[in-house]
């Protein structure tokens, strides 16, 4: 999928970082551009003293984003480094990170390569007793991950946070800078603003019971869950990273229905009020597929009528 905020970079600007960062006797041997990602331009390179390395681009500061991405880059570098100083799960480690904008305008930092395979690439190969145990390690890592508690709610980059130590605070602010970002692009929304902010303010009381920050990576798509001889071996791409409620991750959305996962993770979160919050998350991912197609002005109409056509029946599960 090609995406404008994906900042592409020749070889020589390639060349260019590698020697700021690793020396100027330090050249590029190889370079492949990884095309699975849609926000970030990423290369896996070849150094020419052997080691290989992940370089991610960040959009320039001139390409406009939905609001909750704004830096963040500075975010999923800084949670790579707080999930390796625990030690408890795999993630790939940080080399370098600049965002200083001096010797490049967008920020980039380059990371470990991980000897491993998305989930989503090999799972239709598995056996249902091999999913199932990566499943189930997934939602072990996953409960780890909300384990670590933090100060107070907001994006991990604190671009949006509370100020009176809220989630519903927070998760109001981000619905509504996401429905602002709607209007800012003229995304041709299916359901009227009046509508979708009329509903959302009668379920919004339903955050209330969420009242400690926990660390949620968000975006746990089985395209971010690399996987070797069965195994786990990295969680990538935590640049979506906040303090809030667990029910956000992905495994929990209407997406994923994964037995494993529940086991792994040690509950199903099937109270009324965790069934209603799980369908405000529902609502908010499916408003980011559509939205997301023009902000990063997608040229797929493929996509697109998918993303409306979700977005509708996202709706319909929301308001049943």
């Amino acid at each position: 999928m090609e995406s404008q905020t994906k900042t592409k970079i020749s070889d020589q600007q390639q060349e260019l970082l590698v020697r700021t960062t690793f020396g100027d006797q330090i050249g590029i041997k190889e370079s492949k551009e990884l095309t699975g990602g849609y926000f970030n331009a990423a290369y896996k390179l070849l150094l020419s003293d052997g080691r290989s390395t992940i370089l991610k681009v960040a959009p320039t500061q001139e390409i406009q984003t939905l609001s909750y991405e704004h830096n963040i880059m500075v975010s999923e570098v800084d949670a790579l480094r707080l999930m390796k100083s625990k030690g408890t799960v795999p993630v790939p480690e940080v080399y370098a990170f600049d965002n200083s904008r001096k010797v490049f305008p967008c920020d980039y930092f380059f990371m470990e390569v991980i000897d491993g395979q998305p989930y989503d690439e090999v799972k239709a190969a598995l056996t249902p007793e091999e999913k199932g145990m990566i499943e189930f390690e997934l939602g072990q890592y996953n409960r780890m991950i909300n384990e670590i508690q933090g100060s107070e709610f907001g994006l991990f980059n604190g671009f949006v946070h509370s100020s009176q130590g809220s989630w519903r605070e927070v998760f109001m602010t981000l619905m509504n800078n996401l429905l602002n970002d709607a209007r800012h692009f003229g995304a041709p929304m299916p359901i009227s603003y009046e509508t979708l902010e009329s509903k959302l303010a009668e379920q919004f009381h339903v955050l209330d019971e969420v009242t400690e920050p926990r660390l949620v990576h968000w975006d746990l798509w089985d395209g971010n869950v690399f996987v070797r001889e069965g195994r786990i071996v990295a969680l990538i791409d935590w640049e979506r990273t906040l303090w809030g409620d667990p029910l956000m991750e992905y495994y929990f959305r209407y997406i994923e229905n994964s037995e494993s996962f529940y086991k792994g993770y040690g509950s199903r979160f099937d109270s009324p009020n965790e069934r209603a919050r799980k369908k405000l998350y529902d609502l908010y991912i499916d408003l980011i597929y559509f939205i997301e197609c023009f902000s990063r002005k997608y040229e797929s109409e493929g996509h697109i009528q998918w993303a409306h056509d979700n977005l509708l029946q996202g709706w319909a599960r929301f308001t049943e």
